[in-house]
């Protein structure tokens, strides 16, 4: 088993990387000394292959405890799930020493994770991210969120978990798609920080996408690294965090357009990388163009999107100047130098972006 530690002084937590290890997440708590009564949240998909291992081995290590389904989707990401959760936990009298556990992607991380840091002012959380997104994207760092139908994570906080368990077993029952929406994330990595990193995938295709779980567990790891190191220096994103953010402007504009429904997020990333790249080319930024059509092709071995033919560009441009990113009236893009080195831009025009947008298949 692997271990991570990220080191953010009294709010510091480990992220344990390994196969297998849901069922001894009981265990493993109690080695923690994360006491208290402990509340699940999952949803139906993730509790057909995991509930079990998991509350089997609560139940082992005597720990008391409920469970909260949520229902599946990005769309259920909201202040009223949120509320049955809270209600849930009011019913019960939960306390300050109660332990949220999430079990399951970044929907349910997200979701708990913002019940956690609001109820009571605050609670322990424990992440066990179920996909790959989560494992290397959403689990670290302790942004919680919903989601408001004018944007994406609109209504949240920074607030790191207590500890993530990260079981690579899981990604073996992943969807396709879902598999190849967290490498999205892992391609990010590599470009905006580590070009041994992001040569290393390009190298290990077929291994990835049979999540060999040697494999998982070494990419899992680089980028939790990777990005350990990131929220070490900027937790709160005033500065270099941002960078994380490479390919999301375009990426969160397009779920918000599609109502979470029509991209996975990692999908939605894709495109946004690789509209970012043609932005950065087209602003003398991007050094070498040849990094454009590397990532087309690399995402296209994942299957991932790397054009929106047919959506509104206006609709996209508009879904932009709603984004969190916003600064001063100004969207802050993350523009790519090469591979490893991305910088931040508050000056790309939007006749740019539309242009871009345009290049890419987007409608008037």
């Amino acid at each position: 088993m692997e271990e991570i530690r990220v080191d953010l002084g009294e709010r510091s937590y480990s992220i344990l990387i390994g196969d297998g290890i849901i069922e001894d997440t009981g265990e493993i708590i109690r080695e923690w000394e994360l006491d208290g009564k402990v509340l699940v949240v999952t949803n139906p998909t993730v509790a057909e292959w995991y509930l079990k291992p998991l509350t089997d081995s609560l139940i082992a290590a005597g720990f008391t405890f409920k469970v909260v389904m949520v229902p599946d989707g990005e769309v259920y990401k909201n202040l009223e799930e949120a509320e049955k959760i809270y209600n849930l936990l009011i019913s019960n009298q939960y306390d300050r020493k109660s332990l949220l556990i999430a079990l399951g992607g970044g929907v349910i991380g997200d979701l708990t994770g913002f019940v956690a840091a609001t109820y009571l002012r605050g609670v322990r959380f424990i992440q066990i991210p179920t996909t790959l997104l989560a494992q290397v994207d959403a689990s670290v760092g302790g942004k919680v969120a919903v989601n408001h139908p004018r944007g994406k994570n609109l209504i949240g906080s920074f607030y790191q978990p207590s500890l993530v368990i990260s079981d690579v077993g899981t990604l073996l029952t992943l969807p396709e798609t879902e598999l190849h929406s967290g490498v999205a994330e892992v391609i990010k990595h590599g470009l905006i920080m580590d070009e041994n990193y992001f040569q290393f995938i390009c190298g290990e295709i077929q291994l990835i996408r049979e999540a060999n779980p040697g494999i998982m567990t070494w990419i899992v790891a680089g980028s939790c690294n990777i990005k350990s190191r990131i929220v070490e220096a900027d937790e709160k994103e005033s500065s270099l965090r941002a960078i994380l953010n490479y390919g999301h402007t375009i990426g969160h504009a397009l779920e918000t357009i599609t109502d979470y429904t029509g991209f996975k997020h990692g999908a939605a990333v894709a495109v946004g990388m690789i509209a970012a790249a043609k932005i950065a080319w087209q602003l003398e930024v991007l050094k070498d163009a040849s990094l454009i059509d590397q990532l087309i092709e690399l995402c296209g071995d994942f299957n991932l999107p790397v054009r929106i033919d047919g959506f509104s560009i206006e609709s996209i441009i508009e879904a932009i100047y709603y984004d969190k990113k916003m600064a001063h009236g100004k969207v802050n893009w993350i523009l790519p130098c090469e591979i490893g080195k991305v910088i931040i831009s508050a000056e790309v025009s939007e006749s740019l972006v539309r242009e871009v947008l345009k290049e890419l298949g987007g409608s008037k």
